[in-house]
């Protein structure tokens, strides 16, 4: 029951102390994420920094993907007991203003990426639908996450010698917070869970235009029944948010393949016109490879790396090893609906059968 600088605080939400969570199962997690990009083909970075208090453990990464290349840094360390210290190897986020202002910085090290951003939320932080899954009687997803589109200042360093300057006016993206209950750490004996078809059908892509955001989210699973969605429109001046009401999704593929190539998400607003808003990936960024969300055994999100901290880089050059490139996408994505332009994230992932496959 050791105390922590967040003790100080009147956040207590039950009897223990604020470093130890309510619940003992393992998977429990608390994370950011950000993406930054200049609306264009030509760069996307990607950080994410987790902690999980019942493995003992955070860790950190930093995924940057350009036209030739996908480059991460990764970090490790024992969580201890200060939960406010939000350093990882030479990752930290800072909260300047919470809900408004944060700093992200990857401080310059040895394996050719580092930053010094400051995120600014152009539309009031939404809190997105909780997240809650059964597989084989097991809860696996029990989360809630807040969603939010921004600008960024600051600057980026590739290598020894390029150097961009990221400027408010030309550089924005996305960023969440989730925390809750999904699966981290080292694998688990799979058990009754090895019956599961493998299906993940999913879309999330919140859009910035110039005076509001549309945040959607679908996922369904193998009869494509609906597990997860939202629809809403959210102004920058803090006006309510708008129900879209129930989302259609439409993808087309490349040919072969489950790459997506354009889409059409159609929106109807209860009392309102329907529409159709027309989404372009630019620059998919495929953000499991290298950052830990489960495609290398040896490194995953809350794995326990050991007693020292441990900082890892890699680096794959496109398109030598394009054949690596596989997972969730996190793609720049360009979206236009009754004549405005906007741009944010499109991720998307479609694994497993579905009634809209046929292959």
């Amino acid at each position: 029951m050791a105390l922590s600088p967040l003790d100080d605080f009147p956040v207590h939400q039950a009897a223990q102390v604020m470093r130890h969570v309510t619940t003992g199962d393992r998977n429990f997690y608390d994370r950011y994420y950000f993406n930054c990009h200049a609306a264009s083909d030509e760069l996307m970075l990607i950080v994410g920094l987790g902690q999980y208090p019942n493995l003992g453990v955070t860790d950190a990464f930093a995924c940057l993907r350009t036209p030739d290349l996908h480059r991460v840094v990764r970090a490790s360390r024992e969580l201890g007991a200060d939960r406010m210290d939000t350093r990882v190897g030479p990752f930290r986020v800072e909260v300047i203003e919470g809900l408004k202002r944060l700093r992200v910085v990857l401080e310059p090290n040895e394996h050719g990426l580092s930053f010094d951003l400051t995120w600014e939320g152009t539309i009031p932080a939404v809190l997105e639908p909780r997240h809650f899954l059964r597989w084989q009687e097991r809860v696996v997803f029990d989360s809630v996450r807040l969603a939010q589109t921004g600008r960024w200042s600051g600057n980026i360093r590739i290598g020894e010698d390029e150097e961009i300057p990221v400027t408010s006016d030309r550089w924005m993206g996305t960023r969440d917070r989730s925390w809750g209950i999904r699966p981290v750490g080292e694998p688990e004996p799979p058990g009754i869970q090895a019956k599961n078809s493998g299906t993940f059908y999913w879309l999330y892509t919140p859009m910035r235009f110039d005076d509001h955001a549309i945040l959607c989210i679908i996922q369904e699973d193998e009869r494509g029944r609906r597990l997860l969605e939202e629809a809403v429109r959210v102004w920058s001046d803090g006006r309510e948010e708008e129900y879209l009401g129930r989302p259609e999704y439409r993808p087309v593929y490349a040919p072969g393949t489950r790459d997506v190539v354009e889409a059409t998400i159609t929106f109807a607003p209860p009392g309102g016109k329907p529409f159709d808003v027309r989404c372009t990936p630019l620059l998919p960024v495929h953000l499991m490879v290298g950052t830990g969300y489960g495609l290398e055994q040896e490194w995953r999100h809350g794995m326990y790396q050991g007693a020292d901290p441990v900082v890892q880089g890699v680096t794959h050059r496109l398109p030598d090893d394009a054949a690596r490139m596989w997972g969730l996408v996190d793609a720049v994505g360009r979206f236009e609906y009754d004549g405005l332009v906007g741009h944010g994230l499109y991720e998307y992932w479609a694994l497993g059968p579905h009634p809209s496959f046929t292959d």
